[in-house]
């Protein structure tokens, strides 16, 4: 049974206008939590508060996870926080073979999904109580490399280790991370352009399950490792299977 109230919890979703944030925002604010999605492009947020509705209970802040100077002023001017996940990547160049890779890419990764965490946990860290938690998400490449993703492979195994480290620097605060499969979110525009859907049916077949994930299915990892008080440290495997295949 998850022992840490939802309920009117104050929780801030970083990447939280699209896939596995916005399932994540709907499934917070279906149990009552006041919920604020954070992300770079006004027009994003500005949509995923049309669809999520709940006026009352959601609000948006544009914040780029890169900049430490905005993260710092995004969390001075907190009140109340309670949780903090960010599933923020910047990955739009990244998947490309080493003859081809851009340096400029691989730095967007690095800065969205590792130093952007890392900025996330040092300044928010201080406006969290003791019973409060920090959720990021890494990815299954960490385990299941593939060519053309040396360097997304790499940030989520870098990632992981951050999730450990601080899992013991900032306790009793919980770190923790979900680590997604292949997932149906509009990321895999970038990563598979036209031939997204013929790709994902691919791994479908060969996934133990027989499907690829959907965002509600990250949406119910990451509400357990918020609801849990014994879990820290943890990575959370959501995947169908990929790592047995």
């Amino acid at each position: 049974m998850n022992d840490i109230t939802i309920e009117n919890a104050e929780i801030i979703i970083v990447g939280g206008s699209s896939g596995m944030g916005l399932a994540l925002a709907r499934r917070l604010l279906c149990e009552g939590a006041n919920v604020t999605i954070a992300g770079r492009l006004q027009q994003r947020l500005e949509a995923a508060k049309s669809v999520l509705g709940e006026a009352s209970r959601l609000r948006t802040a544009v914040l780029d996870v890169t900049q430490e100077d905005q993260i710092a002023a995004f969390f001075r001017n907190r009140g109340r926080t309670d949780h903090i996940v960010s599933t923020a990547a910047d990955i739009e160049g990244a998947y490309q073979l080493l003859p081809d890779m851009k340096l400029c890419a691989a730095q967007r990764v690095v800065e969205s999904k590792f130093y952007g965490p890392l900025l996330l946990a040092k300044y928010g860290a201080p406006c969290l109580p003791s019973s409060g938690s920090i959720t990021f998400a890494s990815g299954v490449a960490a385990y299941r490399p593939a060519a053309r993703g040396s360097v997304v492979a790499a940030v989520n195994a870098a990632l992981e280790g951050l999730v450990r480290a601080l899992a013991v620097e900032l306790a009793p605060l919980r770190i923790n991370a979900v680590s997604p499969g292949w997932v149906d979110t509009p990321i895999w525009n970038f990563v598979a352009g036209d031939a997204k859907e013929a790709t994902l049916e691919a791994m479908a077949q060969r996934l133990p399950v027989g499907r690829v994930g959907r965002p509600e299915d990250i949406a119910d990892a990451i509400r357990f490792l918020i609801g849990n008080g014994f879990a820290t440290g943890t990575i959370l495997h959501v995947e169908g299977g990929h790592r047995l295949v």
